[in-house]
């Protein structure tokens, strides 16, 4: 189901505003990327604009291309919905629907796109969906239960298996651990790591031990200052960009000299 992809020289604009700038990346198919840089430097402005979940802010709007194996995502007619579909995307904080049960949690996405399956369908999916990502032995017994009622850890599980439910070739995740304790964060690690078997995975972390943990390719974005655009300073193999990155301002980066 993986796919990789290409983005070609994109800028981001909210209105006028170019929030980043010129970034040329490739992102490889069954495999963790992990997007870093300091606060406001467009890592996770730029993760939206993979599934174009940026345009849901009024004058949002790119220059450039974002390919997913070949085919443009931003090229004429082509439906943002679609586009979701394929691109599934896990958030910062845990959010599952509060007032849905852990297993119409699962398939909110899959009904969401009007896919008609019958019962045993619906619970066969849920089942592997739930066994992807890890929850469905702590939740088998309660899945009429609500999935407010999980905790964190479980919750922000049970997201990433709504997410893949609609059998998605890409997961999107924005800092997806950084409300979880250090045992639930630790889950959803080992998760990634079992997803990209399947799945093209692109993380934004600010927390660099776990970029270093579970990502094969790194991306730097920088900002020279307020009100300049996010640019993408480096890309390389997670260990070379830790170890013998080739831009000072990486190396200061990841040696904690800033940010």
């Amino acid at each position: 189901m993986s796919k990789r992809i290409d983005v070609k020289d994109l800028n981001v604009y909210y209105g006028d505003f170019l929030a980043v700038e010129d970034v040329t990346i490739n992102i490889e198919a069954k495999s963790v990327t992990a997007f870093i840089g300091p606060s406001g430097c467009g890592k996770s402005t730029f993760l939206r604009t993979l599934n174009r979940m940026h345009e849901v802010l009024p004058g949002a709007r790119v220059e450039g291309e974002v390919l997913l194996d070949g085919d443009n995502l931003y090229g004429p007619g082509v439906d943002p919905v679609t586009v979701r579909s394929q691109i599934g995307m896990v958030f910062q904080r845990p959010n599952p629907f509060p007032t849905m049960s852990i297993r119409d949690n699962v398939l909110a996405g899959v009904k969401l796109n009007n896919k008609k399956i019958s019962k045993g369908e619906a619970d066969v999916l849920v089942e592997r969906s739930l066994k992807g990502a890890n929850l469905w032995n702590e939740v088998k017994d309660r899945l009429e239960k609500p999935g407010s009622g999980l905790s964190g850890g479980q919750q922000q599980r049970l997201c990433i298996a709504r997410a893949i439910a609609v059998e998605p070739q890409v997961i999107l995740m924005d800092e997806p651990c950084s409300a979880l304790d250090p045992i639930s964060t630790l889950a959803i690690e080992d998760l990634i790591n079992e997803l990209k078997d399947q799945y093209t995975v692109v993380i934004v972390t600010h927390n660099m031990q776990q970029a270093a943990r579970v990502s094969d390719r790194t991306a730097f974005f920088n900002i020279a200052g307020t009100g300049k655009p996010g640019k993408l300073i480096e890309v390389g193999d997670t260990h070379t960009i830790f170890s013998n990155p080739t831009q000072k301002a990486t190396e200061d980066y990841v040696s904690g000299r800033f940010g």
